[in-house]
């Protein structure tokens, strides 16, 4: 199909083997045969049973299974049933995630219509679209969604919105001529259609080029069967965490099991005792801790305008490095607007029009009349170039509809596509003027006179090259220019084409579609955390680099590329050379692909922004796909991580924000939990080295795992937002969680609660019998724990990132402390618990020792933690 585009009608229609009385009967049967029928295909999908069931086999599910296992035979039922709940509610939620995922194809397929107009056997008739075959002609008229790629061979003022193709909202004015040049992307193949877009004005025939997969939107089907969805660095992390925690787990027990062998204790005992510790060292509580706290990030985020669609990528957020958008709708505002006008010879800006000024108030005047655009009920109908114009008379307090009723319009010829021009005919007062609006480059010609505040005069070629200079100007920048343009005729003249010469040029006027007020801010704050914002776009490249470098995303002209010289690059090429470039224009889906692998293979965390079809390979790619919710089609939302509510790339640097705050809170939460078990094991293995009998019951190990550890740590997860943390370089995603200084820090931590605890014990067994010094021990543990909450919350200390800012840690102490105490003095939970009574001179001693990590924590913090 590529070259149909470059070839006359007739060698199309004859290539193809199609006549003017389309296809027979015969020759659809055999094109069937051939091509099969015109829809899309999909891989083969993986059944929901066989997703659920590939959930397991995730190492910290196999770990917790293990754990679940050696509960039940240690006769823990209430720990086991607790344990499988986790589990089963995870798997659920991973499988409910992957089934969304699937969906992009099935809204693929929504985007064509049930049935199509073509001309068989010499008759038109209306079929199914799915029966379409290549070489079929298609009628198209005005509000058809088109079912086919082709070719046109005839068009009557035919416009094509193909925003779901190429991301550009303007509909685009199509034609029948041949265009030779080579490299140009579907935005510029003005004379084919493709699947999936929809004509917004005219009509026209085409004669089918490719069906089904074979089609533009069938290309991107094949890319969104092929993407694959990148894990998140958290769900690396945990994996890799996962594999580290059970090799030390390990080593650990046959540690403590190999010493009581060693002396002297049964090997039954010693196995069992073993089992237990392993229980006690695995934070069973840690997925669902993590799936929570990422549940209630999402929920501040959807009040912030981003709806995460997949709970892992809020964290992946944090990890961005690179983020590649898409410029309309999410970097501009997504609507045209006048920027600047030349009038009398001199550029004035589009606020600072004076209607005193007779040739200023006749330009927005003429550009209001010449015009069938209008603005009502906060509705905006009519081509946007044209509504920009509306929207420039309004800010003069000029109503559209009243200066039309006013001057009323006489007579017009529309705008086509091939003379550029639009012309109407109205009345002012006695006069009959004849207005024409359209491009520069065909109106000069035709021009003969200018308005100037001299009056009406002969053009000079001075007056005519400041025109195409600043023309030239105008459009180096990024604006669509329109020529405004009049001539008085006589009352009741019939006007045609011809008639539209020797005309007086009374200005221009030059617009586009601005960036939003927030993008410049948006892009310094990307810029400052150490994230490379990246424009992609299907728009041209003038266009792309003007906005980009207004709002800071490009500096050097050098650093634009176009899609056909991506098309010129190897993928090894465009790796070496990717973060070279800030701004990618004209670019096609494949090329979106290949722009995101290139940054991932260079070590980068991608996020790609998009709303169109052509977006959701891309989107599905990278790492973060954040499609648009207001704009954005079915097809990106399904293939996206992310959805922005209101469009805006700001937005996504505030998510990005709360995505490495989030992982910062997910991080202490886990340092939380495993110097507390560390804790627990250092007091375990130091009894057993010592002699000395078990500190701990089974219940007492998971009374701490299931509430003292557990609350404390979602708590911690709850961390309000730290502002400073977008100062920061974006996080190494090739850093391990369970890394050199994180893991001395588990450790040393994890020593202080034991000391504590050791001391509790060791005064327990002085004062009385063993239970009285188990109980000493696990209330100890337990306390120190839930104080530890509090170190946990920061690096710093908590009197400078403040004591109460966090009210959840204190709702989780004060829960963790009622319940300990209710187990240590309800004497309907005593014997459950296997605790003993305690005076109040050991409860002292408790609440003393306890204390002691928290202000060893704070002190070290306040002393040796650099403030940011």
């Amino acid at each position: 199909m590529s070259d149909y585009h470059q070839q006359s009608t007739v060698e199309a229609m004859d290539k193809l083997g199609v006549t003017h009385q389309g296809l027979s009967d015969h020759d659809v049967q055999k094109r069937q045969e051939i091509y099969g029928y015109n829809e899309l295909e999909e891989g083969k999908r993986t059944s929901t049973f066989a997703v659920f069931f590939a959930q397991f086999k995730d190492l910290l599910v196999i770990i917790l299974m293990v754990a679940a296992a050696i509960s039940f035979l240690l006769g823990e039922v209430e720990s086991t049933i607790v344990i499988l709940i986790v589990i089963i509610l995870n798997s659920i939620l991973g499988t409910v995630q992957h089934v969304k995922a699937e969906q992009s194809l099935d809204s693929l397929k929504n985007l064509t219509s049930p049935v199509a107009k073509v001309m068989r056997d010499n008759q038109i008739m209306e079929i199914p679209s799915d029966e379409i075959v290549v070489g079929d002609l298609l009628y198209l008229d005005a509000g058809d969604y088109i079912s086919a790629d082709g070719r046109l061979v005839e068009s009557y003022n035919l416009h094509v919105n193909e925003s779901s193709l190429t991301g550009e909202s303007l509909a685009v004015a199509k034609c029948i001529e041949p265009i030779k040049e080579d490299h140009i992307t579907i935005g510029d193949k003005k004379n084919m259609v493709f699947t999936g877009s929809f004509v917004t004005n005219g009509r026209g025939v085409v004669a089918v080029t490719a069906i089904g997969m074979e089609t533009e939107i069938g290309e991107i089907a094949n890319l969104l069967n092929t993407a694959k969805e990148k894990r998140t660095p958290l769900q690396v992390s945990l994996d890799q965490f996962g594999e580290k925690l059970a090799l030390g787990i390990t080593l650990i027990c046959l540690a403590i099991f190999t010493i009581d062998l060693f002396r002297g204790r049964e090997l039954v005992e010693s196995f069992m005792f073993a089992v237990s510790l392993a229980v006690a060292a695995i934070p069973e509580a840690l997925s669902s801790i993590v799936t929570i706290v990422l549940a209630f990030g999402t929920q501040k985020m959807a009040k912030e305008n981003a709806i995460i669609r997949k709970l892992y990528a809020v964290e992946s957020l944090g990890s961005v490095s690179v983020i590649c958008s898409d410029k309309t709708g999410t970097l501009t505002e997504n609507k045209m607007v006048v920027q600047h006008a030349f009038v009398d010879q001199k550029v004035i800006p589009h606020d600072q029009l004076h209607l005193e000024n007779n040739i200023e108030k006749k330009l927005i005047l003429q550009a209001l009349l010449c015009n069938d655009a209008l603005e009502r009920d906060k509705k905006e109908i009519g081509d946007p170039t044209e509504i920009a114009l509306v929207k420039l008379g309004k800010q003069y307090n000029f109503d559209e509809l009243v200066a039309r009723e006013h001057y009323p319009r006489l007579a017009e010829i529309p705008f086509d596509s091939d003379r550029k021009l639009m012309t109407t005919v109205n009345r002012f007062n006695q006069q009959t003027i004849m207005i024409t609006k359209g491009a520069v480059d065909v109106l000069l010609p035709k021009i003969v006179k200018i308005e100037t505040s001299t009056g009406v005069r002969a053009i000079t070629q001075e007056q005519r090259n400041k025109i195409e200079e600043v023309n030239r100007d105008f459009s180096m920048n990024g604006l669509r220019v329109l020529a405004i343009t009049y001539k008085e005729i006589p009352a009741h003249q019939p006007i045609d084409t011809w008639g539209e010469r020797d005309l007086i040029f009374l200005g221009l006027l030059a617009m586009m579609d601005p960036p939003r007020k927030e993008s410049k801010a948006a892009v310094e704050s990307c810029i400052k955390a150490g994230i490379k914002p990246v424009m992609i776009t299907g728009d041209h490249k003038i266009t792309a680099t003007a906005i980009a470098r207004q709002i800071g995303i490009l500096t050097d002209p050098a650093e634009a590329i176009e899609g056909y010289e991506i098309e010129g690059l190897t993928d090894e090429q465009l790796q070496d050379k990717v973060q070279d470039f800030s701004v990618y224009a004209r670019v096609t889906p494949e090329h979106k692909i290949r722009i995101v692998k290139a940054w991932q293979e260079k070590g980068h965390v991608v996020a790609m922004t998009g709303d169109g079809v052509n977006d959701g390979p891309a989107l599905k790619q990278s790492d973060i796909g954040v499609a648009m919710g207001i704009t954005g089609t079915e097809v990106a939302k399904d293939a996206s991580s992310m959805i922005l509510t209101d469009d805006n790339f700001s937005t996504i640097v505030k998510a990005i924000s709360n995505g490495r705050s989030l992982y910062t809170n997910i991080k202490n939460a886990i340092l939380f939990l495993l110097s507390g078990n560390a804790g627990a094991i250092f007091v375990v293995l130091y009894a057993t080295v010592m002699g000395l009998s078990v500190p701990f019951a089974p219940v007492h190990l998971l009374f701490i795992n299931l509430l003292t550890d557990s609350l404390p740590a979602i708590a911690i997860g709850l961390e309000p937002h730290n502002k400073k943390i977008m100062k920061d370089k974006p996080r190494d995603i090739h850093t391990s969680l369970l890394n050199k200084s994180f893991t001395t820090q588990v450790i040393l931590e994890g020593v202080l609660i034991a000391i504590a605890t050791i001391i509790a014990f060791r005064m327990g067994l002085q004062a009385g019998d063993a239970q009285t010094a188990s109980t000493m021990a696990f209330t100890t543990l337990c306390l120190s724990r839930l104080i530890h909450g509090f170190n946990s919350r920061s690096k710093e200390s908590i009197f400078t990132i403040g004591v109460f800012s966090n009210k959840y840690t204190w709702y989780a102490f004060l829960i963790g402390f009622v319940c300990l105490h209710a187990v240590l003095f309800m004497p309907s939970l005593t014997g459950v618990f296997e605790v003993a009574p305690l005076t109040g001179t050991q409860l002292g001693f408790i609440y003393s020792l306890s204390f002691m990590p928290f202000l060893v924590n704070q002190w070290y913090k306040a002393l040796f933690v650099r403030r940011k």
